[in-house]
């Protein structure tokens, strides 16, 4: 099936690793120039290097959202290397996990700053110039528990469900005027955050048989979700959190 987007200019934060990485993949698979976006140089140079084989122009920018100055820099450096962007992924690791009351105030603020405030500051920095071109896509990757409170991430339930909000709000503003945007809420996905808190192998091939599917997702398959909401293929769909969690979550919404 083709997408629609080739020859669009994406730009993909969290970019380096994960389903970031995944997400810019199947972009530039697609068609797109890539600018992709993380917190480590040696992780954004493999990235370029794996990105560079679909063929498309790429580009890496050393930064990080929660920095109040990065989103602007990211999107001017992107418009003068790439173009303007036309497809925005704002994809911000998580926060760490703990209850409500083992997290202090200081970790709130870093909380909203990543992974509130980051996004919406680089989707103040792409939107005019979607709205004037008449065409755009704004993909957020959340997480599932957007739709259900999970135990231990309270700093993740709250600003996460914040960034939900945002997308439904803006959604309906913006849509006639050729925007659409769109929230990714990934289940248990095969990533470093994933392997680092599950407890070992064995842990996480529990898990894996806790999902109706019977395993752990792949970024991959987190990637082409992303890469479908930003085509023009979804040119119907808007304002929507899709669960990509093989069936997890309980909730019927």
């Amino acid at each position: 099936m083709d997408l629609g987007i080739s020859g669009k200019v994406a730009l993909v934060t969290g970019g380096s690793a994960g389903i970031g990485l995944a997400a810019a993949k199947s972009l530039a698979r697609e068609g797109c120039d890539v600018c992709v976006v993380g917190r480590t140089p040696e992780r954004l140079a493999d990235a370029v290097v794996e990105l560079q084989e679909f063929g498309k122009v790429v580009h890496a920018v050393l930064a990080d959202v929660e920095d109040p100055s990065a989103a602007r820099r990211v999107v001017e450096e992107t418009r003068d290397v790439l173009g303007p962007v036309d497809i925005l992924v704002a994809n911000a690791g998580g926060p760490p996990p703990g209850r409500f009351t083992d997290t202090s105030l200081a970790d709130w603020d870093v909380a909203v700053q990543r992974n509130l405030l980051g996004t919406v500051r680089l989707i103040h920095a792409v939107l005019p110039e979607m709205r004037a071109r008449g065409w755009g896509r704004i993909v957020t990757v959340t997480s599932r528990s957007v739709r259900e409170a999970l135990d231990g991430l309270a700093l993740s339930n709250a600003t996460r469900s914040a960034v939900a909000g945002v997308v439904r709000t803006l959604a309906r503003e913006v849509a006639g005027d050729g925007v659409l945007v769109n929230n990714v809420l990934p289940g248990p996905i095969d990533t470093d955050r994933l392997r680092q808190t599950s407890g070992g192998e064995e842990k996480l091939a529990e898990r894996g048989r806790s999902v109706p599917v019977g395993r752990i997702g792949r970024p991959e398959e987190v990637g082409d979700v992303v890469a479908f909401l930003a085509s023009e293929r979804a040119s119907f769909v808007n304002g929507v959190s899709l669960l990509v969690d093989g069936g997890e979550s309980r909730v019927i919404a």
